[in-house]
């Protein structure tokens, strides 16, 4: 087959054995690759009332056929597994280098059981594999795991992805990161890797996976990369990174401030250009990315000189979202982050919960051990190395907001998350459309699985009739708002930046160019569709019911400020719209039987409607 080594790595470290995982072509044109391909693996793992960190919950990384090949911004990965976080599907993604060593070790991923009873890492290399002993990279931070493996190996292009202490401590907020401070952030992976006591996978080798027709991928190449010259966000993203956003999202009610009460701030302070203007900059580009939207702050302090620059995400979160306006703690809280390996964005919404319960009493500063005061940025680097460390108040705050207001007895609803996971940093109240993939996202609160505020600011697909319109209005956005979640949800398929800008077409004619197959884009749509859907079943099979598809009470609370001021998304009407237009059912939040046989997906049609 072409597109694929028709294989993944099977792990099992209960025993410390490795062996071959067969991939039928039939069952990869079907889910084709990277988190779909994940989801199809672990469906039959789930079970209601599993234990998330159990040595039975798999992990499994997953690359897909556009890994490796020369098409630009294809060097993406996807991990996936249950969520310790939320409970639920979790998956996250990340780029660099890594993905491409991964595809060129002879796998196309790697499927992990089982419980080492010593720390240990995964090496890979030219379609070998080999589990080893990691005792000495055990409490090493990122930065120092990768050094020291690069160092013992002793091998050129090594890709390493790991764990931190985050992970190994299972805090339920632990990301992997690969590539010095690139992140898998989301869902909590990071502390299942650290369960199975795995600090590391570590891939090498050439072996690359043959296209269907070399001649028209190198005139695919070539429109690809005209395509990214001619968006008009490359030159910005390159220049500014994802920070271009800061001051357009906040005339746009978009980036949420003072946790999701505000959405005013000076935006001037946290702005790309102010970067560049306080700090010396690199730019840093995944393997094979004209555009370089990372960000490394050169210089930044006697004792850390070099550092990851933050992106938009990372420094609203630990910004306006806890009215903290100075970029040096930013700066260096994303560092530790980064280095003790955890995401950033539900940190910095713990945080900001914290804030909001200590200003209404509700945490004590007794509780807390200290003041939690509204913007104060070395509080919020000392509160990030208890979470990291699991002290005092900080090993609370490492299980998210959900857990957060459970201690506290507080109303779920004044968790700012979505099934579990934190809500991302652009406002619900901003646009509709945001609001609807929010709350039905196959993962929770997440912005990449539906960036629907891209539409709005004219970023439309016209193949699927998904355009710009008023942002604010409710009626009529839940189709297009779907749709939109079926065809980003495929960029983590294949895998492909989500900052590529590619037509479905031109996805089309890459994927049929790699494999043979006869991609249209009205099948691309549908496989879209499947892939929601077998993450759907998998929710459901866990428990997940439409009761979960809500947006928390923090999130819908009248703004008088802003744009958005005054503005409510119709959240009863969507989600009708939305459940009708899926064929999902009003009363149990399943895909109905009739839809999931039309989808293919015939096991969870049994399973759900047994």
């Amino acid at each position: 087959m072409k597109g694929y080594h028709g294989r993944f790595l099977k792990v099992d470290l209960n025993k410390l054995t490795t062996e071959d995982m067969p991939l039928a072509e039939e069952l990869l044109k079907k889910f084709i690759g990277g988190a779909t391909l994940a989801a199809k693996l672990l469906y039959d793992h789930v079970r209601k009332g599993m234990d998330t960190l159990a040595p039975e919950n798999p992990l499994i990384f997953a690359t897909g056929p556009f890994t490796g090949t020369s098409i630009p911004m294809v060097s993406r990965y996807a991990v996936c597994g249950v969520s310790p976080l939320t409970g639920y599907w979790g998956e996250a993604t990340s780029g660099g280098a890594f993905p491409f060593r991964l595809k060129q070790s002879g796998y196309d991923g790697v499927f992990i059981t089982g419980k080492a009873d010593k720390p240990v890492y995964l090496y890979l290399d030219h379609g070998t594999a080999q589990i080893r002993e990691a005792a000495e990279l055990w409490g090493k931070d990122i930065y120092e795991t990768q050094q020291m493996l690069k160092a013992a190996i002793g091998k050129p292009s090594l890709g390493i992805a790991c764990i931190g202490p985050a992970g190994e401590r299972m805090a339920r907020t632990a990301g992997i990161m690969n590539d010095a401070g690139r992140a898998a952030g989301r869902c909590g992976l990071g502390a299942l890797m650290g369960s199975k006591n795995l600090k590391a996978v570590v891939a090498t080798g050439k072996l690359r996976a043959e296209t269907a027709d070399p001649e028209r991928m190198k005139e695919l190449t070539g429109e690809a990369m005209t395509a990214i010259r001619q968006n008009l966000v490359t030159p910005v993203f390159r220049e500014y990174g994802t920070l271009m956003y800061t001051d357009m999202g906040m005339t746009l009610s978009d980036v949420p401030v003072k946790y999701f009460q505000k959405t005013v701030f000076p935006a001037a302070k946290l702005t790309g250009q102010a970067l560049r203007q306080k700090y010396t900059i690199e730019n840093f580009a995944c393997l094979g990315c004209p555009i370089g939207c990372g960000r490394e702050v050169k210089n930044f302090r006697k004792g850390l000189e070099n550092v990851d620059g933050p992106e938009y995400e990372t420094v609203i979160a630990l910004g306006p979202l806890c009215m903290n306006f100075d970029f040096d703690a930013i700066i260096e809280a994303n560092y530790l982050c980064n280095s003790q390996g955890i995401d950033t964005i539900s940190v910095g919404v713990s945080i900001a919960y914290a804030m909001y319960l200590y200003e209404r009493g509700i945490l004590t500063k007794e509780q807390a051990g200290m003041e939690i005061l509204w913007g104060d940025g070395r509080t919020i680097v000392k509160l990030v190395g208890m979470i990291i460390r699991q002290e005092g108040i900080g090993k609370l705050l490492s299980q998210g907001t959900l857990r957060m207001a459970e201690a506290f007895g507080r109303d779920p609803g004044e968790a700012a998350q979505v099934k579990g996971m934190e809500m991302a940093m652009h406002d619900p109240r901003a646009f509709t459309g945001m609001a609807i993939s929010y709350a039905t996202g196959p993962r929770g609160a997440c912005h990449l699985k539906g960036d629907y505020y891209n539409i709005e600011l004219g970023n439309f697909i016209l193949e699927y009739n998904i355009l710009p319109g008023d942002r604010f209005q409710s009626a009529g956005k839940a189709e297009m708002a779907a749709k939109y979640q079926n065809f980003k949800d495929l960029f983590d398929t294949f895998a492909l930046c989500k900052f590529a800008a590619y037509t479905p077409t031109l996805i089309c004619q890459i994927i049929n160019g790699i494999t043979g197959w006869d991609y249209t884009p009205e099948t691309l749509l549908a496989t879209g569709e499947r892939s929601i859907a077998i993450k759907r079943a998998i929710n459901n099979k866990l428990g997940m019911t439409r009761a979960d598809d809500k947006l928390p009470k923090i999130c819908l609370e009248v703004l008088k400020e802003g744009s958005s001021a005054d503005k409510l998304p119709d959240m009863e009407l969507m989600l009708k719209e939305y459940y009708a237009f899926r064929k999902w059912d009003w009363e149990t939040g399943k895909p109905t039987k009739e839809r999931l046989l039309e989808l293919g997906l015939e096991e969870a049609a049994a399973d759900l409607y047994a």
